[in-house]
């Protein structure tokens, strides 16, 4: 177990290079990786169950006992996003189904990787725990509303089915995950440090998968597309911050506040988009599990820097004094 525990450290550490790195190999050898994309909806399920399996009541705790900070992201994660993603598809002049790809994962929650990078970024964890949980849980009802709403000029939509898919593969498994941690907390601790592991091999999987299913649209539009998902990226990144600034919370909030609105949880973009619509329409969500796992990282580096030139480590002296 301490093996594995060290393992799941490491890759945790290096998501983003396993990330470029399988999305290469499945970009070179798509047919090694194209028979992933039929277990995709499971792959979510495990680690949306790993999910669950970290959670606790005491990570929904922050909605009473900071209601404003929990509920201004969780709304600004659903507004700026999308509304983001509406507007670079009318900019660019995106083909219907990328158009449709990239509003829909504007209408994502935010993924687990936010709350690692809010951690490593020295900002308010526990913030953005509770906005991941709180926004995860609202998503079977606002991200297929979302997306109706912004992508139906493109194509048609269906927000129930999409309901009932992501209630399925999101929403009953973190409930399972939830329910199994309480029955047997003491096991589930004794293992969770396991879980990052699983959650970067079931994303690059995911990732892989789509990638190696259009290799001849990315290489046609890949510009486009990538142009789009850093803007969508780094402009909610920015939103996000500015909008805790301007409500004035402290500098930890802003950090969160950023990363939860700018991350958005890719591997789900990547699932609905292959239900539901052609697989050119999973590419922007692909590009942007590549894209967040490096912008976020560096953003993290440059604020935890920040942070430690701010607030400098005292000698034992000054800790004693």
């Amino acid at each position: 177990m301490k093996l594995l525990e060290k393992i799941s450290t490491v890759a945790g550490n290096t998501f983003a290079i396993w990330v470029i790195l399988f999305g290469t190999l499945s970009f070179i050898f798509p047919s090694g990786f194209s028979w992933i994309v039929s277990f995709i909806p499971l792959l979510l399920g495990i680690i949306m169950f790993g999910m669950g399996l970290t959670l606790s009541t005491a990570d929904f705790k922050g909605v009473v006992q900071a209601p404003k900070s929990v509920m201004l992201t969780v709304l600004a994660q659903y507004t700026i996003m999308p509304l983001l993603a509406y507007g670079l598809a009318i900019l660019f002049q995106l083909p219907s189904e990328v158009a449709v790809g990239v509003i829909l994962v504007g209408c994502c929650p935010g993924g687990t990787a936010s709350n690692v990078m809010t951690f490593l970024a020295k900002g308010n964890t526990a913030l953005s725990v509770s906005v991941t949980a709180v926004s995860t849980v609202l998503a079977p009802v606002l991200t297929p509303t979302m997306t109706w709403l912004l992508a139906s000029e493109w194509l048609p939509i269906s927000a129930g089915s999409m309901f009932l898919t992501i209630v399925k593969i999101v929403l009953i498994p973190i409930i399972l995950g939830i329910v199994i941690r309480m029955v047997f907390r003491r096991r589930v601790e004794q293992s969770i440090k396991v879980l990052p592991l699983v959650s970067v091999i079931g994303i690059v999987a995911v990732a892989g998968a789509v990638v190696s299913v259009n290799t001849e649209n990315i290489t046609s539009s890949a510009f486009t597309v990538f142009s789009v998902v850093i803007l969508h990226n780094g402009l909610g990144l920015l939103l996000g911050f500015l909008l805790a600034k301007v409500v004035k919370l402290d500098i930890k909030d802003q950090k969160a506040v950023a990363i939860e609105v700018g991350m958005q949880n890719s591997g789900l973009g990547s699932t609905l988009a292959l239900a539901y619509f052609s697989p050119i329409a999973a590419v922007p969500s692909a590009l942007f599990s590549v894209w967040h796992n490096i912008s976020g990282p560096i953003l993290a580096t440059i604020w935890a820097k920040q942070s430690e030139n701010i607030d400098p480590p005292q000698d034992n002296e000054e800790k004693l004094a």
